[in-house]
């Protein structure tokens, strides 16, 4: 906050309130705000229905009923307040009724105070990260034998895959692609009625929150024996992720990872159809910084924790991607998700 120059936080919904007091708002049209002044002790104004929910200690407890406006209490705690960020996933409605009160008060996003705590991740993030990838893993190893693909939707797939992540340790399972045929050539293709068919390439992503740090991996699976074009573009992708694994390291920038991964793929043939970024930062939530991305040269720090995962998607045909969960260690490499990556057949 003093670098930025800052004067106060207000944090609402989203994952920096958690990260800093333990407490998850609900997201409502009852507005919860935590402000954090550079001096004085922090103060969560929250409902009062809801108040008996949180079990901070380092926070004092602005409740108010229903017939009291949360924004008074909010404009109080912000007495004399002059440069103010405020949470990226706040409501515009809360917003908007603060700054009405608050006519005089510039006002930045709280990323730009948060994010550099939350990159870099402690040693027990790291192991709540890995704790969640090895969930994941344990699942991804149960689909070849648990899960039938061919005569099934992809929306009832999706389903299995939701059910052995909770199964698998998970307290809940966040969401699940599962692109059959040419809908695996559309990355965030969102799970429907198709029947899945042998031949089929079949791209699952799947992830969840444990202890609040989440899970996201990828696989693509084979419906019966691929052909060789399958097989020839899936080795190209496995190629791309184990060159983008390989060159995490202290000092080298997101955007090199970017570079690694897309350098094989533009290599065979396929650039114009790497259509996304190579990765996104993971925690508390499944996307936030750092980003491996052209044109994000920030350097990679001991404790950063990221997604790799390449892909190729052919419209109208199929598509492949490999995900990962990795952080970046003290010489190298961290690879938090173990599971095979090899293009694996399903009945």
């Amino acid at each position: 906050m003093a670098t930025e120059a800052v004067d106060a936080v207000l944090l609402s919904i989203g994952a920096d309130l958690p990260y800093l007091t333990g407490y998850e708002a609900m997201d409502s049209e009852r507005p919860t705000v935590l402000i954090v002044a550079t001096t004085g002790t922090p103060v969560l104004v929250i409902p009062l229905l809801e108040a008996p929910r949180v079990e901070a200690t380092n926070v004092e407890l602005a409740s108010w009923q229903e017939t009291e406006d949360p924004i008074v209490l909010v404009a109080r705690a912000l007495d004399g307040a002059r440069r103010v960020a405020i949470g990226d996933q706040t409501r515009s409605s809360t917003l908007l009724s603060i700054q009405e009160v608050l006519p005089d008060v510039t006002w930045l996003s709280a990323s730009e105070v948060t994010s550099p705590l939350r990159v870099r991740k402690d040693p027990g993030e790291v192991e709540m990260l890995r704790s969640a990838a090895a969930g994941v893993d344990r699942a991804l190893e149960r689909i070849p034998t648990e899960v039938r693909f061919s005569g099934r939707t992809e929306m009832e797939i999706a389903r299995d895959l939701q059910t052995m992540t909770v199964e698998e340790g998970h307290d809940v399972a966040m969401f699940a692609i599962v692109g059959g045929g040419p809908n695996g050539a559309s990355p965030h293709h969102e799970p429907g009625k198709r029947v899945i068919e042998p031949g089929d390439l079949v791209v699952c992503d799947f992830g969840g929150r444990r202890n609040y740090y989440s899970s996201d991996v990828t696989r693509t699976f084979a419906v019966g024996e691929p052909s060789p074009e399958q097989e020839g573009v899936h080795r190209v992708v496995l190629e791309a992720s184990k060159a983008a694994r390989g060159a995490v390291k202290p000092g080298v920038t997101c955007q090199d990872i970017d570079r690694s991964a897309r350098r094989v793929v533009e290599e065979a043939g396929f650039g114009d159809l790497f259509i996304h970024r190579t990765g996104h930062g993971i925690g508390l939530e499944v996307h936030e910084h750092p980003y491996m991305v052209e044109g994000n040269e920030t350097p990679l720090e001991e404790g950063m924790t990221f997604s790799i995962e390449p892909g190729i998607y052919l419209p109208g045909r199929f598509g492949v991607r490999i995900e990962d969960i990795v952080a970046c260690g003290a010489t190298g490499v961290d690879e938090l998700n173990r599971a095979d990556r090899s293009l694996r057949v399903v009945e």
